[in-house]
């Protein structure tokens, strides 16, 4: 009986270290639970968006897919193998720019009147006034009148004393445009003394009889030379076929820059060519006014609310603004951090070079780093060229601005985080030569995923950029005909090759009838099916920017069309504001 009773007393004692050593475990499990759940964030602040901490945190996350688990959020370093091709365009061979006067547009010899002048004087940076100088031939057309080489703004924000030669090919200019509108270099002289010229200015987007009702009169009665002030968004959006095809005629073959500043960016072009076969041009709008005037909230704490803020107070007229509703409306230009994620998740991998047009970036160094982290091949004009070569224009915010837009214009695929001047010039022009690929974040539905990408897996959160980049791409006929800016949608000015697609589609038909792939019909179907995801009211609607004064006549009206400028929610009391937002 003893021999039984030791068996049970040792397995006891077994049993009691067994659970001594359980709840010891326990104990120590429940320390470390406590530890962590005292240091990690709330869930309020994981989810909000925070610039900075995603920014220290980004190195760690940057890194390939196959090494973590589904369920966390890690940024591949190559590009997702996609059924599109990314450095081209679908159905582009389809279409091209068509900007031909047609027979009924009479040349200008029979059409201008000898003692009628129409000058202007432009406003903002190098692309506003690049609309300026388009829209005043073809107000100097309505009006039926020589038009002087127009002036360029050199006492705005931008402060660049360039002339119109400085930029551009003045001679090309007037004769490349010579069967359209006639035009002098200056005012000829009266009686042997210069002519001053009457200065007015009118409303912007003035219709054709706006400008007959309004100007004309004063050309005829008063004064045969009119001179028109701040002249920037002052013609109408829609116009008849032949007036827009004269736009695309100014804009896209006679404003060729002047030599100097054509060669220096050729010679970037060829550098960036140098470097990489192809390469992605981003047009970076982050500087500290840009942010101030957003309203948005940029994930630097009270530091940037009071930077921001003591900028913004500059403008008396900016009234307070709700972050959060800021960005749920897609008006806050992304983050350097955000292009990147969006660039990654469109299938840009790590190797691709990337030339960043910019001005002064808030936070400098700090806030490029995760976009460098993604696409180490990080370039810009200061890196490659040499301050000898930038040196005469470097002056001058205008010829570097030229630069860039050259860079931009050369680039395969153009992506901007904004909706400002250069942005809309360059996606038109884009357009017109042949519908490169040109990106703009379709940022009222990304901010979601922004903000909540680090609960969900990389694949999904790439899906669903895909997805909501659809019409946001520069695809054919990816937004109607009338819509937008016509400087960034220039309808009137791109012919389909009809005969061409009914061949392609022949093809297409043949091939799937013998059971061959049906790759060319898939790319069909998926244009049409962008066009069916595209939702206008994915675009923000910006007031429009107008002085008290420019009041549009009840008869006008119905000509009106509303669309307007980029960030135009100033009013003409702040010029400067308007300037730096400019392009």
């Amino acid at each position: 009986m003893a021999l039984p009773r030791r068996r049970n007393l040792s397995h006891n004692n077994r049993l009691r270290s067994l659970v001594n050593l359980v709840s010891v475990i326990s104990g120590v499990l429940l320390i470390l639970f406590a530890l962590l759940s005292f240091l990690a964030p709330s869930p309020n602040e994981s989810q909000h968006f925070n610039l900075r901490h995603h920014q220290r945190s980004f190195n760690a996350v940057v890194e390939d897919l196959a090494t973590s688990g589904d369920s966390v959020f890690r940024v591949p370093s190559s590009g997702a193998k996609l059924d599109r091709e990314i450095w081209s365009s679908k159905n582009a061979e389809f279409f091209y720019g068509c900007s031909n006067a047609s027979a009924k547009f009479a040349k200008a010899e029979a059409v201008s009147h000898p003692t009628r002048y129409l000058a202007i004087a432009t406003s903002g940076g190098l692309n506003q006034q690049r609309t300026g100088i388009t829209d005043a031939v073809v107000a100097a057309r309505i009006l039926n009148a020589t038009l002087v080489v127009p002036k360029l703004d050199q006492k705005s924000f931008w402060k660049d004393a360039s002339n119109f030669s400085e930029i551009f090919d003045v001679d090309w200019f007037i004769s490349s445009l010579s069967k359209n509108v006639k035009i002098i270099k200056q005012l000829p002289k009266r009686g042997g003394k210069s002519w001053t010229p009457y200065t007015m200015r009118v409303p912007r987007k003035c219709s054709v009889r706006c400008y007959q009702n309004r100007v004309l009169p004063v050309i005829l009665k008063r004064h045969h030379a009119v001179q028109l002030n701040k002249f920037d968004y002052r013609l109408a959006n829609k116009l008849d076929s032949d007036l827009q095809k004269l736009r695309c005629r100014v804009n896209y073959h006679a404003l060729k820059f002047a030599d100097p500043v054509l060669e220096m960016g050729k010679t970037l072009v060829h550098r960036m060519r140098m470097r990489s076969k192809r390469y992605i041009a981003l047009h970076l709008r982050f500087e500290p006014d840009m942010l101030a005037f957003s309203g948005c909230d940029y994930g630097g704490g009270e530091k940037e609310r009071n930077e921001l803020g003591a900028i913004r107070k500059r403008w008396k007229t900016l009234h307070k603004t709700n972050p959060d509703r800021q960005r749920r409306q897609g008006k806050c230009p992304l983050t350097p951090e955000e292009v990147g994620l969006m660039l990654r998740a469109l299938g840009y991998g790590s190797d691709v070079h990337i030339y960043v047009a910019s001005g002064e970036v808030y936070g400098g160094e700090e806030t490029l780093r995760p976009l460098k982290s993604l696409f180490p091949n990080f370039y810009s004009k200061d890196t490659i060229a040499t301050k000898e070569e930038l040196a005469p224009f470097s002056l001058f915010s205008s010829r570097m601005a030229a630069l860039d837009f050259i860079v931009c214009d050369e680039s395969d695929v153009f992506v901007t985080n904004n909706n400002g001047n250069m942005a809309k010039i360059l996606a038109g022009r884009r357009k017109y030569f042949g519908h490169k690929p040109t990106i703009r974040p379709n940022a009222k539905k990304l901010y979601r995923l922004f903000l909540n990408r680090n609960n969900m897996t990389w694949e999904a959160f790439a899906s669903s950029v895909r997805t909501f980049q659809r019409g946001f791409m520069g695809e054919p006929k990816e937004a109607r005909p009338g819509r937008g800016e016509f400087h960034e949608n220039p309808t009137a000015c791109i012919c389909e090759d009809s005969e061409a697609r009914e061949k392609a589609n022949v093809t297409d038909l043949r091939e799937k009838k013998n059971g061959k792939s049906g790759a060319s019909l898939k790319k069909e179907a998926t244009v049409s099916d962008d066009q069916n995801d595209y939702d206008d009211n994915d675009e923000p609607k910006w007031p429009d920017l107008d002085d008290d004064d420019d009041q549009i006549w009840p008869q006008e009206k119905q000509l009106y069309n509303g669309t307007g400028s980029d960030y135009d929610a100033v009013i003409s009391d702040e010029p400067e504001l308007e300037e730096i937002l400019s392009d």
